[in-house]
């Protein structure tokens, strides 16, 4: 640049010598004027372009802290709060997934182990000693009973062990050929499932079935295939449950999941731990207290679990319960780093 100037310079004073010399000088004194401000022309020039770059860096360096300071897909909690708040973890693996189909129905006490209690002789009821919802045993008392014959009272025992699901005797009553009692042993319940003609075709005895209520699930198998009472094309099939199951009585809506078929996946997680982020399916791997966004492709499944086709290998930890819980902290999160 400054010499690019010097070479303007020389020509512009090759010009001034034919002009008269007052002229040149008065030429002369502003050519030098120019000359100073081109010479300090380029340092202003560099001077500016320097305070200009480094404020760029400044606030691009700030910028990239900025944009680079918060990895997306991610957030820490303590293993504290992680309890606290209900977050559970298991480890990627290999399932037998399960092919099914779904049918429903109620859970029914077995005939065998239901009683309607009569009484021997017709007369007045003169005591009863047990009310709705009381637990009896085999021989316990229930009520005694005046003859209409022979005036004499006798006792009415119960004849099972069980609960008693309803009462139609009180004291004075006449018995009449009516039920006083009725009892039924919760030992053993049966779910009777309502299988349409469709799904008959892949139902056999044996097969297993899962009868599930609300969170509640139990492993059964079909015991029975009876026609439908109500002469319809469908067929009943009954699956039977411990009575030792909390939360199981008759009259209880449930639903059956009948496997039809089963295979092997070398890699799967629960179903209940994915989630979908920015339209990417995937879940949340716990590295301490970090927890990371791992999308994933997933295969086949089943109501339980999901067959991994790439995203993650085996024995990694995973958010299985309360994902939601971890998505939100990260969208949150997000956001606040967006504004």
């Amino acid at each position: 640049m400054k010499s690019l100037l010097i070479v303007m310079s020389i020509i512009v004073c090759g010009s001034l010598s034919l002009v008269a010399k007052a002229s040149e000088t008065h030429q002369h004194s502003d050519g030098q004027a120019n000359a100073d401000t081109a010479e300090h022309q380029p340092l202003y020039n560099q001077e500016h372009n320097e305070e200009h770059n480094q404020e760029h860096n400044q606030e691009h360096d700030h910028k990239d802290e900025h944009e680079h300071g918060h990895e997306e897909g991610v957030t820490e909690i303590d293993d504290a709060m992680a309890q606290q708040v209900g977050i559970v973890v298991a480890r990627t693996g290999a399932q037998t997934l399960h092919q099914t189909f779904t049918s429903y129905g109620r859970l029914t006490t077995s005939p065998e182990h239901n009683s309607h209690v009569r009484a021997r002789f017709p007369g007045i009821v003169r005591s009863v000693v047990v009310n709705i919802g009381g637990q009896v045993s085999t021989g316990d008392l229930l009520a005694v009973i005046e003859s209409n014959e022979s005036l004499k009272r006798y006792d009415v025992r119960a004849p099972i062990d069980g609960t008693v699901i309803q009462r139609h005797a009180n004291a004075g009553e006449m018995t009449q050929d009516q039920v006083l009692f009725s009892i039924s042993s919760f030992e053993s319940l049966w779910a009777e499932l309502r299988i349409f003609p469709s799904q008959q075709r892949s139902l056999n005895v044996g097969q297993p079935v899962y009868i599930k209520a609300g969170d509640k699930r139990f492993e059964s198998h079909i015991s029975h295939l009876l026609p439908a009472e109500d002469a319809s094309p469908n067929l009943i099939a009954r699956a039977k449950i411990s009575g030792e199951q909390d939360g199981w009585f008759p009259g209880l809506m449930v639903e059956g999941e009948v496997v039809i078929n089963t295979f092997e996946t070398s890699l799967a997680v629960s179903k209940s731990a994915i989630q979908t982020i920015g339209g990417v399916i995937g879940i949340f791997v716990k590295e301490h207290d970090t927890y990371r966004f791992t999308p994933l492709l997933l295969g086949r499944s089943d109501s339980e679990f999901a067959e991994v086709l790439s995203g993650v290998t085996a024995d990694v930890e995973y958010v299985t319960q309360n994902s939601y819980l971890v998505k939100a902290d990260i969208e949150k999160s997000e956001a606040e780093h967006e504004h």
